[in-house]
């Protein structure tokens, strides 16, 4: 009889434990709000197609981080504009245009890297293909001036290097080549010498192949610009090796074109042809007067029991300019943001802290997560739990967490699987791994070397979108279309429960077993040897 009375008191708390979330009365309200009057695509749409591309540095993220901020103190949440650092030029990237002029014209293809030179108005020249040895060089330096030069090699995003360290380097490759050179050149005498005397002809040796070879020799002779072949879509970076040592005074001033792949091999075999046409470029890279200033935006939903826990939620604001950073990060952004939206429409009063967090600089290296973690690292074992979206437009499909934490999630899961029955949550167990030596590439890396849970949401495509990462990964197609509205309204809402409920929890989440601690040799037991027989 005990027993049975026993088991019916531990059902009824199980039960009640079950329920309680699904009647928290704010959790409810998140529900309903997030399904009648979720605003995420809203967000989205001022971000991409009201800014566009941000770029640290650029006019268009201060002009995102002013509206986020004031969209949040709009909802009645407190606002950090926290300063991470500063660059020594800015940047804006205007419209571009380009057009082959011959009897098979058309309108070009083609992208900048961000912080790289634009054309001086509309720049109309011919077309040559870059020299690969001195003689080369020698032979058309004439020829250069008022010249589009098609260069080797294919596009991987970045600029050709203008740094010092890069002529020094290209200086040694023209060394090594020329010595290739002379030999060849016996090679060859020695071809000819042997020619019907029946031994096999001997192999020329290899030259190294540079892009740009002679890329500063060709700008003093005065060329319009370099094309370099790209496939698409078009993937444009920017500068990273030059940009901290740019001042107003020093800027680039020689275009860097990325070209489609199948135009540059029609123009490039045209001018092995020697075929006469012209290319015509207006490129519209503005820069600005350094030092610019940037900042993570933190919208702050204060604890009402333990303010000085925090749960973070957020995405990076940064996102290159040559398209509208839709996906990367818009994606994670503005659900984060309509996730504060809600719990704050609801009348969420949480026990611990919400720092809603839009990092910057994620695209430059993680710079707003990176400086913000070392800033506050003796505050990091008060943070419960950091979830970062970064991973595109997909839907919410399960919740991995260590065997301590699952109780937690259970009740949380609950809640989200009230939303939209198309999108069923699933929690697993995770499998303790090593924490990580060195930070992966978005903003949660960071937190992640210190230890800090980073749970956030494991995504799918169960509607079948044909979503493809890889297509908008920094390239011209990340734009506002490429999100998935249902998937980024459900994002939302699942995120306000996500968040509220661990902010809600009694207690901070469990770090017990999330990761395998690195045991120190001097921590290790000593072994004692056994005695011989």
């Amino acid at each position: 009889m005990i027993l049975r009375i026993s088991a019916l008191l531990l059902l009824s708390v199980l039960l009640s434990v079950n329920t309680k979330a699904q009647t928290d009365p704010v959790m409810k309200k998140i529900v309903e709000i997030g399904n009648s009057d979720n605003r995420s695509m809203e967000h989205l749409d001022i971000l991409c197609n009201r800014f566009g591309g941000r770029l640290i540095g650029s006019d268009a993220y201060e002009n995102a981080a002013l509206w986020a901020s004031s969209k949040f103190e709009e909802w009645g949440m407190e606002v950090v504009m926290d300063e991470v650092g500063e660059l020594p030029v800015g940047f804006n990237r205007g419209p571009w245009f380009g057009k082959l002029l011959a009897e098979n014209g058309m309108d070009l293809h083609f992208a900048t890297p961000s912080y790289t030179s634009g054309t001086i108005g509309v720049q109309r020249g011919h077309v040559l293909i870059e020299p690969k040895t001195e003689a080369e060089f020698q032979g058309m330096k004439g020829a250069l001036k008022g010249a589009w030069v098609l260069i080797g090699g294919i596009n991987n995003g970045w600029p050709i290097d203008i740094s010092v360290n890069a002529d020094h380097l290209r200086d040694s490759i023209k060394v090594l080549n020329a010595e290739i050179e002379k030999t060849n050149t016996k090679i060859r005498q020695e071809n000819r010498n042997n020619r019907g005397s029946g031994e096999p002809e001997k192999k020329l040796m290899p030259m190294v192949d540079e892009p740009a070879l002679f890329y500063r020799e060709m700008v003093e002779a005065g060329i319009l610009g370099i094309i370099q072949s790209s496939r698409t879509p078009i993937r444009v970076l920017y500068d990273r090796k030059n940009l901290s040592d740019m001042t107003f005074e020093n800027l680039p001033t020689t275009p860097d074109i990325k070209l489609d792949e199948h135009q540059y091999k029609l123009i490039y075999q045209m001018a092995e042809e020697r075929r006469y046409f012209q290319l015509e470029f207006d490129i519209r890279n503005h820069f600005k007067m350094g030092p610019v200033k940037y900042h993570n935006v933190i919208g702050v939903i204060p604890g009402s029991e333990f303010p000085e826990e925090y749960v973070i939620v957020g995405g990076h604001l940064d996102a290159f300019d040559v398209a509208t950073g839709g996906v990367d990060d818009g994606s994670g952004v503005t659900p984060s943001m309509e996730a504060a939206r809600l719990i704050m429409e609801a009348g969420g009063k949480p026990k611990r802290t919400i720092l809603v967090t839009l990092w910057a600089g994620e695209e430059f290296g993680l710079y707003g997560s990176t400086s913000w973690v070392t800033r506050f690292e003796a505050d990091l074992d008060k943070v419960s739990n950091m979830v970062n979206r970064d991973g595109g437009p997909e839907v919410p499909v399960s919740l991995t967490v260590s065997a301590a934490q699952m109780e937690d999630f259970k009740e949380i899961a609950e809640v989200i699987n009230t939303i939209n029955p198309d999108f069923p949550l699933e929690l697993k167990e995770r499998t303790p791994r090593p924490r990580p030596e060195r930070a992966w590439g978005t903003d949660s890396g960071p937190f992640a070397v210190k230890g800090v849970p980073t749970i956030g949401f494991d995504l799918g495509d169960p509607k079948g979108y044909n979503f493809s990462y890889g297509e908008i990964w920094h390239t011209e197609r990340d734009t506002y279309n490429k999100s998935i509205p249902e998937y980024q309204e459900h994002t939302a809402t699942a995120t306000a429960i996500l968040v509220y409920g661990l902010a809600n929890l009694d207690h901070k989440l469990s770090r017990e077993g999330f990761y395998i601690e690195k045991v120190e040799e001097s921590d290790r037991p000593v072994k004692k040897e056994k005695k011989r027989k």
